[in-house]
């Protein structure tokens, strides 16, 4: 059994890696190399530290109990040698060993290993663009640049800010300059939403009109052609569409793999330059094992290689090459990507696929698109959560699952509860018959994730003919033409300011009167249903199914969601 373990990086998948292998192999050696003097930390929670949620920077980096892990942490409890301020130059897989140089002091040496594990982690992208280099632009990723813009915000030296890009790190800390310090912020995003590849278009719309309502600008497709200083620092921001003044700019425009090192090694690498691994975690030469921001990892649901650069994927891994460096057979089979943001009144989640990830890699998908109160209806206490299930239409397989909602941890709860079934090949009934748990406090008699799966069902057996958001949104603009007839199918009550504002376009027949007002509604006009969150709606569409009148559309969430995207009604 192997005896010299060295492990480069230190931040999250290193240390997991190195503490479980010397747990289970007392006698190892075992060494930790990391370029920087602050180690273990929690990177995820840089943006939490900037707004003053966290107070002190040393808290991203203790345990539970308050102990701040650095390499004398790790010396005397985990037994663990930590080289910090020293970087990783070479590997000589023949020799087996790591050439170290000292930072601080220039000097270079060889480090031999048995087992070698590569938690090199990823760094920030620097596209090139001019002005880059001014002060007051950072990435925000480690806890020195942490410290650096928490300083200048609470010394109030930032009046304006911009972050460029519109993921997690970007959005979290927009959100953190916005509201703990009330800084003008903008987010600029290449791509055509926020969040992309996570969110469907359709929340992802509604993810930017939370930022909107709470100060924070959005611009997407839009691309930043250079960066203007003044004595050095950065004061403003030029785009192809506008110019935004600025004293920070956080440049979270995505992340690329650190794996130089194992490419000049020889290691195999996929065409986006990420280490290829199998399920033990172990790289094409046996004795070296990555895992980590670095590594590509299959993808569960299409089976495919993927890249998960999260904390969470990372501490697992580490504990499976740990297991096995010390002669166990654990295995990482690899993953569906379940991920969460806090923004403002809203918070986001999901897992696997979105509709337009599906439709991309060749599913014959539909997005089934729910509104319904995250707890019992009567319970004071409660929330309108949006939920959206990507379904394979010729398998009824359950793609992905995403939503939005203002209390994190009932969104949680319910992706948390389909995302392990993405993997296993999950039907709509599955999760139609999904059982979870009910307490008024906590959910519905019939949870909204059990609905999400019979919507699906309802639409894939012909019984509901849905409408997106889109596709009303586009009619109702053009509402002029006669062609389409909107049915409100609230009670009067809630229908009457819509019909007062809108008595030629907007109709109000409640769901309970639609088969005795059958004669009221043309037949030679395409109708669309809609209520509140789509229950109503759907029912009124089977009652005019039921007299023989099919040429309907219910829209999916109903005004409830036409509201939180911001459709100018």
């Amino acid at each position: 059994m192997s005896r010299r373990i060295v492990v480069i990086g230190a931040v999250a998948l290193g240390p997991k890696a190195a503490s479980r292998a010397k747990r289970l192999m007392p006698d190892a050696e075992v060494t930790l190399i990391d370029q920087s003097s602050r180690i273990s930390y929690g990177g995820c929670g840089i943006p939490y530290y900037i707004s003053g949620e966290v107070n002190r920077v040393e808290e991203l980096q203790t345990t539970p109990y308050g102990t701040v892990r650095d390499a004398e942490f790790f010396k005397t409890h985990k037994g663990v040698k930590a080289l910090v301020r020293s970087r990783a130059t070479a590997i000589d897989r023949m020799a087996r060993t790591v050439t170290v140089e000292e930072l601080d002091s220039g000097r270079t040496y060889d480090v031999p290993y048995d087992k070698l594990v590569l938690a090199m982690g990823a760094s920030p992208n620097r596209p090139p663009i001019p002005g880059l280099d001014l002060a007051g632009i950072s990435a925000a990723t480690n806890l020195e640049e942490a410290e650096a813009i928490k300083n200048a915000v609470s010394e109030g030296k930032v009046n304006k800010a911009v972050v460029v890009g519109g993921g997690f790190i970007g959005l979290e800390v927009a959100v953190a300059l916005g509201d703990m310090w009330g800084i003008p912020t903008a987010v600029v995003e290449l791509a055509d939403q926020i969040l992309h590849n996570f969110l469907s278009g359709t929340l992802a719309r509604m993810a930017a009109k939370d930022l909107r309502d709470n100060g924070v600008e959005v611009y997407c497709a839009e691309k930043v052609l250079r960066f203007e200083g003044e004595n050095g620092h950065v004061s403003k921001v030029v785009t192809d569409k506008r110019e935004l003044e600025a004293d920070l700019v956080v440049m979270a425009a995505g992340i690329r793999p650190n794996t130089e090192l194992a490419a000049s090694a020889g290691l195999n690498l996929t065409d986006r330059g990420l280490i290829i691994v199998d399920d033990h975690m172990r790289t094409s030469d046996p004795d070296i094992y990555a895992g980590g921001d670095c590594v590509s990892v299959i993808n569960q649901v299409t089976g495919k290689a993927g890249w998960y650069p999260l904390g969470s994927m990372a501490n697992r891994q580490g504990r499976v090459i740990g297991t096995n460096i010390a002669g166990g057979d654990a295995v990482f089979p690899g993953a569906v990507g379940a991920w969460g943001i806090k923004l403002f009144e809203q918070n986001a989640a999901g897992a696997g696929l979105t509709i337009e990830s599906a439709l991309r890699e060749g599913y014959d998908a539909i997005n089934v698109h729910v509104e319904q109160i995250d707890r019992a209806h009567f319970y004071p206490d409660k929330s309108l959560m949006t939920l959206e299930m990507v379904v394979d239409k010729p398998t009824r397989r359950i793609l992905g699952i995403q939503g939005m909602n203002a209390m994190g941890d009932a969104l949680a709860a319910r992706i948390n509860a389909v995302a392990p079934l993405l993997s296993r090949g999950a039907t709509v009934a599955d999760i139609s018959n999904l059982e979870v748990l009910y307490s008024p406090p906590f959910a519905a008699a019939m949870d909204i994730s059990n609905v999400v799966g019979n919507v699906a069902e309802n639409i894939l057996e012909g019984r509901f003919k849905p409408m997106t958001q889109e596709e009303f949104e586009r009619l109702w603009t053009e509402r002029g033409n006669n062609e389409v007839y909107f049915i409100d199918a609230r009670v009067g009550r809630d229908s009457e300011p819509m019909v007062g504002k809108y008595p030629e376009h907007w109709h109000n027949i409640p769901q309970d009167q639609i088969s005795e007002r059958i004669a009221e509604i043309p037949e030679d006009r395409q109708i669309v249903l809609i209520c509140n969150t789509g229950l109503r709606s759907y029912e009124a569409q089977l009652d005019m199914a039921s007299a023989g009148r099919k040429q309907t559309r219910s829209v999916m969430g109903g005004l409830s969601s036409a509201r939180r995207l911001g459709v100018d009604l």
